[in-house]
């Protein structure tokens, strides 16, 4: 059994035990987390809690106990993976959009878990739990790119221990390339805005100054593009950006984007308002922006230290075809 402690800060006040927990400790599911307290497993300021509903204040330590993991439920399944390095301690991925990372309700098969547990065997890390073998960090399931899985316990503590830090005292790199909706002023900026649960969504999430964990996205805008409007003169319609995450929120480039008023096209999320820009465009960007596989999202630049050696490690991927086709598409209307 291992510790996980973390320390209360001033926007985490009020907030519920589970949630703040489930911020922290982000390689854990929330259902993980409430089943871990209601066992006994949490502490707060040394007093054993059972509630997940706990307040939590500033300055709270909390300390989660990890239990040896229990042998991981999903099924090995046979499905092709694009690996791009692997060694005894880490594997990294190229994940495809629209493969879900670890198994939940409504995808128990087809996952990236699934696919890991058959290349792997029992070599995973089970730090993540029941259903989570290896995984430090995830992209959504429509989001493509790169992704590292720990192959042991020691490897995952260390890897876990860089996301954590955000690459303070070391080198932590994680950019993605995203196409947005129009093109952002400054060009070159950082929005730094805590994000939460929305409060009536639980699908989605928001910017939350009083109630949000702190969120850092630095974004660059690499290429504009225009096409004609409605009375044929060309208007920048479209960019394509380079986001790197300081912090790692769930959904945080999807909501930091769209809160500049920029959202990543073909996101059902928050790019909702923007469908009558589609209808607007030529047909052969708008074919191809309805042909995206998901949201218009990669993990373009993963950078890590090797958890064993230290060394770097630097790993880039290439658009996906889908997002290369809009691109394509925008170009033509330059």
């Amino acid at each position: 059994m291992h510790h996980l402690t973390f320390t209360a800060q001033d926007q985490d006040r009020g907030n519920r035990l589970d949630r703040f927990l489930a911020d922290a400790a982000a390689e854990l599911s929330r259902a993980r987390i409430q089943a871990l307290i209601k066992d006994g497993q949490v502490t707060v300021n040394g007093a054993a809690i059972t509630s997940p509903k706990h307040r939590i204040q500033p300055g709270d330590a909390v300390d989660l106990k990890m239990p040896e993991p229990e042998p991981a439920q999903p099924e090995p399944e046979d499905i092709p993976l694009d690996i791009v390095y692997e060694d005894d301690d880490i594997i990294v991925i190229d994940k495809p959009a629209g493969m879900v990372v670890h198994p939940a309700a409504g995808n128990w098969t087809g996952t990236l878990v699934n696919a890991l547990l058959a290349h792997c065997g029992d070599s995973l890390s089970g730090i993540g739990g029941v259903r989570r073998p290896g995984i430090v960090h995830r992209l959504d399931k429509d989001t493509s790119g790169l992704m590292v899985v720990a192959k042991n316990d020691r490897a995952h503590r260390r890897l876990k221990a860089q996301f954590t830090d955000r690459g303070r005292a070391g080198k932590l790199l994680r950019e993605y390339q995203a196409l947005v909706w129009g093109a952002p002023l400054p060009a070159l900026g950082t929005i730094d805005a805590p994000i939460a649960r929305h409060a009536t969504n639980r699908f989605k999430y928001a910017v939350a100054p009083a109630r949000g964990r702190d969120a850092i996205t630095h974004y660059r805008t690499l290429t504009k593009y225009s096409a004609p409007d409605v009375e044929g003169e060309d208007k920048t319609v479209a960019a394509l950006v380079a986001c790197r995450l300081e912090t790692g929120r769930t959904h945080q480039i999807r909501v930091h984007m769209a809160h500049i008023g920029h959202p990543v096209i073909g996101d059902p999320l928050y790019a909702t308002g923007f469908s009558n820009r589609v209808a607007a465009l030529p047909e052969n960007a708008r074919s191809a922006i309805l042909s995206l596989h998901g949201q218009a999202l990669h993990a373009a630049k993963l950078g890590i230290e090797q958890p064993a050696t230290g060394a770097y490690l630097s790993f880039t991927s290439d658009l996906p075809q889908d997002m290369r086709d809009v691109i394509a598409a925008l170009s033509a209307e330059s």
